[in-house]
């Protein structure tokens, strides 16, 4: 069966800290580890009030810190904010500190509005210059060149697995020409999805870093013992898209029993195109919309966001859904019989 993973961009929510929201991510990442999820990314985004994960090399050296094996990374860092230098120099830090662990996923995207991205004091070129500054990062990761004046220290040699984050055709025509392994973010920009796939698999240059398209597909999970307990834990993250489109971002607000009664059906119809990668309900509804996800997308790794207002309750939809995991693995080794 394929790998899931995980998903994380610390939800501070309401009435709470980023302190207790940082602790609840490591929390997270010891049991997501405890029940065999293949990796725990965190996401850069700027400016938000619900999320603490900002510093995301530095939330992903005390994530993997407090934890063994499960490997941790960016899902993503968000270059054009960034010189590829000093990301580098942090990656290459994070892998000599955790041999083997650490994954670097890029992004496009500067995670934020205009403004906070002026703030950020990278010049507006920045997207447009992506392709070349990813290559500019790998070359920093190549062995030891005497003829490379300028050199990531640490970073030089290190095996950073680098990988390209879309929701667009863009970054699945670069991770192929790249010959790089490509995560789609079809947890809320799902409309590309398919079209990107295919471009990425038919486009494919095999390189020194990976000789077959590999491509992790994104998608919202929430499990609880019903579908109806699921469906009003999914209501903090509709409500969190709705403020968003409000240009009224917020921390993560509890769930509500009736969303209708609170929002415009013209707001809740907007949102809805966004979600549709998602899997919410009771394990054998959830089993069933990732199996037909997985069928529809030929996905090699499914990455799962889970954004749940309470943490017991986010723990325990991991451990529902890493139940499905295996129920779908049992299924796929079952015998055919003729």
């Amino acid at each position: 069966m394929i790998p899931f993973s995980i998903l994380d961009l610390s939800p501070i929510v309401e009435g709470n800290s980023a302190t207790q929201a940082l602790r609840n991510t490591l929390n997270l990442a010891q049991h997501a580890e405890q029940l065999g999820y293949n990796r725990y990314w965190l996401a850069e985004h700027h400016n938000m009030p619900g999320v603490a994960s900002a510093a995301t090399s530095v939330v992903i050296g005390y994530v993997a810190g407090g934890t063994k094996t499960i490997r941790v990374g960016s899902g993503g860092v968000m270059l054009p904010n960034h010189s590829p230098l000093v990301i580098a120099e942090q990656f290459g830090t994070l892998e000599s500190l955790y041999p083997g662990r650490i994954d670097l996923g890029l992004g496009r995207a500067p995670g934020s509005d205009q403004v906070t991205a002026r703030a950020l004091r990278r010049d507006a070129t920045g997207p447009d210059t992506f392709p070349q500054d990813v290559v500019e990062l790998q070359h920093y990761f190549q062995p030891d060149d005497s003829n490379q004046f300028v050199q990531a220290i640490p970073g030089t040699g290190l095996n950073v697995p680098i990988w390209i984050l879309g929701s667009s055709l863009f970054g699945a025509q670069l991770a192929a020409m790249l010959g790089l392994p490509y995560a789609f973010a079809s947890h809320f920009a799902p409309a590309e999805l398919l079209r990107a796939l295919q471009v990425y698999r038919t486009q494919f240059k095999p390189s020194e870093h990976l000789k077959e398209p590999y491509a992790m597909v994104a998608v919202n999970v929430i499990a609880a013992d019903t579908d109806e307990e699921a469906q009003r834990l999914f209501t903090s993250m509709q409500q969190l898209f709705l403020y968003i489109r409000r240009g009224k971002a917020r921390q993560m607000q509890p769930p509500v029993d009736n969303l209708e009664e609170l929002w415009p059906d013209n707001e809740l119809a907007s949102i809805e195109p966004m979600l549709r990668c998602s899997a919410i309900g009771s394990v054998e509804t959830v089993q069933r919309g990732l199996a037909s996800f997985i069928s529809q997308t030929k996905a090699d790794e499914l990455i799962i966001s889970t954004p749940v207002y309470d943490h017991q309750a986010r723990k325990y939809s991991l451990t529902l859904t890493a139940q499905v995991r295996d129920s779908l693995a049992a299924q796929q080794a079952e015998p055919v019989v003729v």
